[in-house]
């Protein structure tokens, strides 16, 4: 189905990104910082990158709903709620844009494309939300909240490309997975 070009380039992105992680102490904070924020950046953007390599015009509109209405749920929280960051710079805290965004992109490849390719988004996503943490933008409820926001914003409207996807599924005390095609 695939010819592994665009997940070699989300592969080469993220190698990237865990290139930028700190190790110097001194500059531990900032690296930490920087890297999470290229992560941000690139993981929607290799996700909507490849809805082009993979002439998918469906999935590109798919990927415009989430990412859309992401950012609309993600600001407007923000503006509403009025939580203090750690570090006092400013009253926009809740919940995380920087993660919000880095899961919205894992979340569409993973609803698009499969578990296959979602995992190194996933990791990444996950590093992203480290780094708000690390870098005493976030409390560790701000990167939760963001992750779940990006993560329903590209289930509600996202659908499997072509072949089966294996979702995880989790409700009241049921665990399984879900196995779907699209014809």
């Amino acid at each position: 189905m695939f010819k592994n070009a665009p997940f070699g380039v989300l592969r080469i992105a993220l190698l990237l990104g865990v290139l930028l992680l700190p190790f110097h102490s001194a500059e531990a904070s900032d690296k930490v910082e920087s890297s999470g924020s290229l992560l941000r950046t690139l993981i929607p953007a290799v996700a909507f990158g490849t809805t082009f390599y993979l002439h998918d015009s469906d999935g590109r509109m798919q990927f415009y709903k989430g990412f859309f209405t992401n950012l609309a749920v993600t600001y407007a929280l923000k503006k509403t709620i009025s939580k203090t960051r750690p570090n006092g710079a400013d009253n926009e805290s809740f919940p995380s844009g920087h993660t919000s965004v880095a899961f919205q992109g894992a979340a569409f490849i993973h609803k698009r494309y499969g578990w296959k390719y979602a995992i190194p988004a996933y990791l990444s996503a996950s590093y992203v939300a480290w780094s708000r943490v690390e870098s005493d933008n976030h409390f560790t409820v701000d990167v939760v909240a963001g992750a779940a926001i990006g993560i329903a914003s590209s289930f509600i409207f996202t659908r499997p490309y072509k072949g089966f996807v294996i979702t995880p599924l989790a409700d009241n005390g049921f665990y399984g997975i879900g196995i779907s095609k699209q014809w």
